[in-house]
């Protein structure tokens, strides 16, 4: 498999914002109001971000990008009124990340409308649903993953558990659908095969982004002795149960999946709120220097609420166009074939797309929220400082995915 080099997204810094006369026409299905507006936002600029670098370097074979975007409000049944529209207004690549319950329901139309309109093919590029189903039984050819599932990232944040012999007693919260059960089941299996002597005080399961008031839960985690919470919550679920434990005086070690969720650090900023974190494919002080698309993107988007968060989507983007330049062609199938097996050489190491399960397989870090960094978040004084980082190949799991590719 031939390696691919960065295709020179840095050039970013010189985009005008927003393309015309597009020939490729991108549906964006994700959250554009409600609680996990913030995220769904954040994700949107960042897209557009990378795809006027593609268009500022030539386009996609010589072909302007348009990214259109639909608001789903993370329901899986909007998401697919928002796919039917996208998919009538000329949409022939659809991107999407925020809700596995939504990208389950995706993979399953894009599958379903490909069948039946031969020489129409759609592609998903999913850039953070990360329920491990998603790569193994309902794996499909036209879905490509570019965030570490839900089983990768617990093992990397399992393995730096395993090293700390405070933690004792563990408490799971996370939120009642496809990926909050994931990373509950995740870390019980985990747990108890790295750290038999930790025990979980509490397994509880909540209504996605529905609860304005974590203050029950936060009693029962207080009541609990936990020393430590586990959680995959995201967007407002993040925020909220972070405050809430600020607000009770709860000190934990908190365990995160999106620790860097718009708001979060802010929420953390005064002290006494225990320990923060994440495990995450990049933070600012990853590299000794920022790297200059992100530098770029803050300069175009300033503001604590646009701060960058998304390596993944500079990842995918890079991959997509490179796939595109190999196939010589924008053709999703084209652009699909050449997209499995890619890697590509990054400034935090090789990323390759594994050609059996279309899972993306990056470097993760683990890392904690502490002064005195190089570089904060959210303008707080606190920054995140690396625990551990895994290879990318290091990252991969098995798959039991089956996978029918299109003749």
């Amino acid at each position: 498999m031939r390696a691919y080099r960065t295709v020179g997204l840095a050039l970013a810094c010189a985009l005008g914002a927003g393309t015309a006369a597009a020939d490729v026409r991108i549906a964006f299905i994700d959250p554009l109001s409600g609680g996990a507006a913030s995220t769904g936002i954040l994700a949107q600029k960042t897209h557009q971000f990378y795809i006027d670098a593609i268009n500022a370097a030539g386009g996609l074979n010589g072909e302007k990008l348009e990214l259109v975007s639909f608001d789903n409000k993370v329901n899986a049944q909007e998401s697919l009124i928002q796919l039917k529209k996208a998919l009538d207004d000329g949409a022939r690549f659809v991107v999407q990340g925020n809700g596995s319950a939504v990208a389950l329901a995706l993979t399953d139309a894009v599958q379903k409308y490909n069948e039946r309109n031969p020489g129409k093919e759609v592609v998903y590029l999913n850039y953070a649903a990360v329920d491990p189903a998603l790569t193994n039984e309902k794996c499909s050819f036209w879905h490509f993953r570019f965030d570490a599932d839900a089983d990768m990232k617990m093992a990397a944040m399992t393995n730096v558990i395993a090293q700390d012999k405070k933690i004792q007693k563990v408490y799971l919260i996370n939120q009642d659908y496809s990926f909050g059960k994931a990373v509950a089941a995740a870390a019980n299996k985990m747990l108890a095969e790295k750290r038999p002597d930790i025990k979980i005080v509490g397994d509880e399961l909540h209504p996605l982004q529905k609860v304005q008031d974590f203050s029950p839960y936060v009693a029962k985690i207080k009541a609990s002795g936990a020393d430590t919470v586990i959680t995959g919550n995201w967007s407002n679920d993040m925020v909220l149960l972070i405050k809430a434990g600020k607000d009770a005086g709860l000190k934990v070690n908190w365990e995160t999946y999106y620790g860097g969720s718009p708001g979060t650090v802010t929420a953390v900023r005064e002290a006494g709120v225990g320990t923060l974190k994440q495990v995450s494919e990049w933070h600012k002080n990853a590299l000794p220097e920022l790297d200059a698309t992100v530098a770029s993107f803050d300069k175009r988007f300033p503001g604590v609420e646009n701060e960058y968060a998304y390596w993944r989507a500079k990842t995918m983007w890079e991959l997509f166009a490179a796939a595109a330049k190999k196939a010589q062609s924008n053709d999703p199938v084209k652009v699909a074939r050449a997209l499995e097996g890619m890697k590509m050489q990054t400034s935090l190491g090789e990323v390759e797309m594994r050609a059996d399960n279309h899972q993306i397989l990056q470097p993760l870090y683990v890392s904690t929220l502490e002064r005195g960094q190089k570089y904060d978040a959210e303008g707080t004084g606190l920054g995140w400082k690396t625990d551990a980082k895994v290879d990318g190949k290091a990252t991969s799991l098995p798959t039991s995915c089956k996978m029918e590719r299109p003749k």
